[in-house]
């Protein structure tokens, strides 16, 4: 989402690394195009404001490092300046109650619902409390929002509680309260109705029902498509009901990114998750320094690490080191990590996320396409073959792409580049070779 602003900075860091040294003019001139682009990209003008403040202050009394050059340090100071602008480190979550109770607000359309869901299925995962969630549906505006909850919950395995026909969300909360504690759940996520717009009816509600249940964290759920609005929105729900933090959602959208970077300034409170995707899966911690590494367009390496020890285990990895190093691996394992890779998203969405993702290749449906062709014809191998333990003649190519469902030079493809990679590990260039390779990452 933050295309038009990634290339507006990299303009601006471009024209400051043609510079030989840092000085008030060129800097002036670099700041005050900082400052400009924020503004195109929907940031708060009071943000940009002080932000642009502390920048300018940071340059004059940064020490030059004669090391290193001015367009580098340039750009370490603006990301050093947006990752504390946006929280710094990640949110402790206050969620150790038992039960622990959260409480989602927002207007209509930002995704509640979805994000309550998303929620439950969050905190399900071993690795994230392995807390036994209950979704509650206190959101009785909305048509059919009850019925959304009931189908997400199904989806990811969480049980909802509900009453059909109450118009009461209170009746609801306080009934979902006496359920959970008989059964035995130690997390409650109370879904409630928004508004197109912020009216007395709707935080009078939210108000009672904070009252009533108590919760230990408020979550204000902003739509980031929607720019300054949000951003108002959350100021306006931080003052009635004190809210603990922000789950920013679409942000695999197009938006100007505006809210993403103003709302925890405006708000004082830490942005806490971020909805990166339409499946239940795709929420993710949020982490500022790895929202500034993409907005400065240095891809997303702590949540591609983090996807990646998720659905990799140590054990794997490992192994398939050693495999590389002393180039034994086989279409086998190819498979296993080709598969591990498709659990951790979209491969167009993965590429993304690389150091230098827009210098790349742009990748497109086809190329996802040719990922499933591959685990065809794998898939259409014997184990011995898969295993190199029979060399893919040509009658076996034949028989691999009929099964497969492809043409035999498909399969040739495969082969032959296979076997490019094994002679590569096997003599693989020194280090500054395969550094220039990589482009110097």
């Amino acid at each position: 989402m933050f295309g038009a602003l990634t290339e507006k900075l990299s303009q601006v860091f471009a024209k400051v690394a043609g510079n030989k040294r840092l000085s008030e003019d060129n800097i002036a001139e670099a700041v005050r195009e900082v400052r400009l682009a924020l503004l195109d990209a929907d940031v708060n003008y009071g943000v940009t404001k002080n932000f642009i403040k502390r920048v300018k202050e940071k340059v004059v009394g940064e020490s030059v490092v004669k090391s290193v050059k001015p367009g580098q340090q340039f750009i370490k100071l603006i990301h050093e300046e947006l990752t504390a602008l946006m929280g710094g480190d990640e949110a402790t979550l206050n969620l150790t109650a038992n039960p622990a109770i959260i409480m989602l607000c927002g207007l209509q359309g930002a995704g509640k619902t979805t994000h309550a869901a998303k929620l439950a299925h969050y905190f399900s995962k071993p690795d994230n409390k392995k807390k036994s969630p209950l979704l509650i549906a206190c959101d009785l505006q909305r048509p059919a929002a009850v019925e959304q909850l009931k189908t997400l919950g199904a989806q990811i395995e969480v049980p909802v509680f509900s009453i059909e026909g109450e118009k009461n969300p209170l009746h609801v909360a306080k009934k979902a309260l006496k359920f959970a504690k008989e059964l035995g759940h130690d997390l409650l996520i109370f879904d409630t109705a928004g508004r197109l717009h912020i009216d007395e009816q709707l935080m009078r509600e939210l108000e009672q029902l904070k009252q009533l249940i108590q919760p230990h964290e408020i979550f204000f759920v902003a739509n980031a498509a929607t720019g300054q609005d949000a951003v108002k929105a959350a100021a306006e729900f931080n003052n009635k009901l004190e809210v603990s933090g922000t789950i920013l959602t679409m942000l695999d959208g197009d938006a100007r990114a505006g809210a993403a970077i103003s709302i925890r300034e405006v708000t004082g409170k830490p942005l806490v998750f971020e909805g990166i995707g339409e499946k239940v899966n795709d929420l993710q911690l949020f982490n500022a320094k790895s929202m500034a590494d993409r907005i400065l367009g240095m891809g997303d390496t702590i949540n591609l690490v983090k996807k990646a020890q998720e659905h990799i285990s140590d054990e794997e990895a490992k192994s398939l080191e050693e495999k590389m190093r002393k180039a034994t691996f086989n279409y086998s394992d190819y498979l296993k990590q080709m598969q591990a890779v498709r659990k951790m998203g979209s491969l167009k969405g993965i590429m993304k996320m690389l150091p230098g993702a827009s210098r790349l290749p742009k990748m497109d449906d086809a190329s996802e396409k040719e990922f499933f062709k591959i685990e065809a014809v794998i898939l259409s191998m014997t184990l011995k073959e898969r295993e190199g333990r029979n060399e893919l003649s040509m009658p076996r190519m034949k028989r691999i792409a009929r099964g497969s469902g492809t043409t035999i030079q498909d399969v040739n493809k495969l082969k032959k580049s296979f076997e490019k990679a094994k002679k590569f590990f096997k003599n693989p260039p020194n280090k500054k070779m395969l550094e220039k390779m990589l482009g110097g990452m």
